[in-house]
């Protein structure tokens, strides 16, 4: 078999998987909007339940809706007619994922869920199965031929699966008007979770804060700016500051005065009014506030006094 061979067998793949999870959005109907109804409503938790390939997939359906805002947790079949059973409340929502609806494990614990007054949503690709004439809702996730070529492993109608959980999940996200600030509390170790809850003064550059005067020379600026390790020099002082000059500023003085470069003082070429920004801020409006305004370094204030400098890529976490 050559290598052409493979690439042919891989978009065969990318073909059936696509085609399955674009033939999706014709099965939909209203049990989907009564199961984000259900969930979105329910004082418990939302509870995924599968076995094989399905409950792989269940895991990360129920990875998803905890990370955006819906309470979840995922029970193995087989543990849950051993015992586990128990950690389901009447209030839970239950999620019964079986491409055949036919699953022994999960079809034992019918009975059960029925007694215990919970909600089943069935996600199999047969409507007339045992799983989906037992549930509430039925989500319908039949594809007309597996990736496979022997058409026997779950592949297509794996995927089809996980692009229904996701569905569940931002349509969720969107009766709850889930916000970033909320995605990040959940996901604190990533970039967005750092940003949108670290504040600024946790990555600022504190004191000695890099100072210069209105009529000191180039020279002093010049080694001020080095010292600081910053790009940029404070015109005044922490109570009073009367602009700042980046390392920009001196290239630009380089360009336009030539002949006294050397002469120039701070005052000169000193940008007034620089962007500040309070040290309980969170890093996210740090980075808005200098993409908007083009720059790569902010004043931070702290009870009316700069206390340091936050530099983009501090901030870029």
């Amino acid at each position: 078999m050559t290598n052409s061979h493979y690439v042919a067998a891989a978009r065969r793949v990318f073909e059936l998987e696509s085609r399955a999870v674009a033939q999706l959005s014709d099965k939909l109907d209203g049990d989907f909007d009564q199961a984000v109804e259900l969930i979105s409503q329910t004082e418990g938790k939302t509870v995924v339940c599968g076995m094989g390939k399905s409950g792989l997939i269940g895991q990360k359906i129920s990875a998803t809706l905890s990370s955006t805002g819906t309470a979840s947790f995922f029970m193995h079949p087989g543990e849950a007619i051993h015992g586990d059973l128990g950690r389901v409340s009447p209030s839970d929502i239950f999620i019964a994922i079986s491409y055949s609806g036919e699953t022994e494990e999960v079809i034992q614990l019918l009975p059960f869920l029925l007694d215990n007054g919970n909600q089943i949503i069935a996600i199999t690709g047969a409507p007339d199965s045992t799983l989906a004439q037992n549930a509430t809702v039925h989500l319908d996730v039949s594809v007309t031929e597996e990736a496979c070529p022997l058409n026997l492993a779950p592949t297509s109608s794996t995927t089809a699966t996980l692009a229904m959980g996701d569905a569940l999940a931002v349509a969720l996200m969107d009766s709850h008007d889930f916000r970033p600030e909320q995605f990040a509390r959940f996901h604190p170790g990533g970039s967005l979770g750092k940003k949108l809850l670290t504040r600024v003064e946790q990555v600022v550059r504190q004191e000695p804060l890099p100072l210069v005067q209105r009529t000191d020379t180039m020279e002093q600026i010049i080694s001020a700016i080095t010292q600081g390790h910053v790009g940029l020099v404070i015109v005044g002082g922490p109570s009073q500051v009367e602009g700042v000059i980046s390392d920009g500023d001196i290239r630009r003085a380089m360009q336009h005065y030539p002949q006294r470069f050397l002469e120039l003082r701070a005052e000169e070429i000193m940008s007034a009014n620089p962007k500040r920004i309070d040290a309980d801020a969170k890093v996210q409006q740090a980075v808005e506030l200098m993409n908007d305004n083009n720059i790569t370094a902010l004043l931070v204030e702290k009870q009316g006094k700069i206390c340091g400098i936050a530099q983009l890529f501090d901030c870029n976490l």
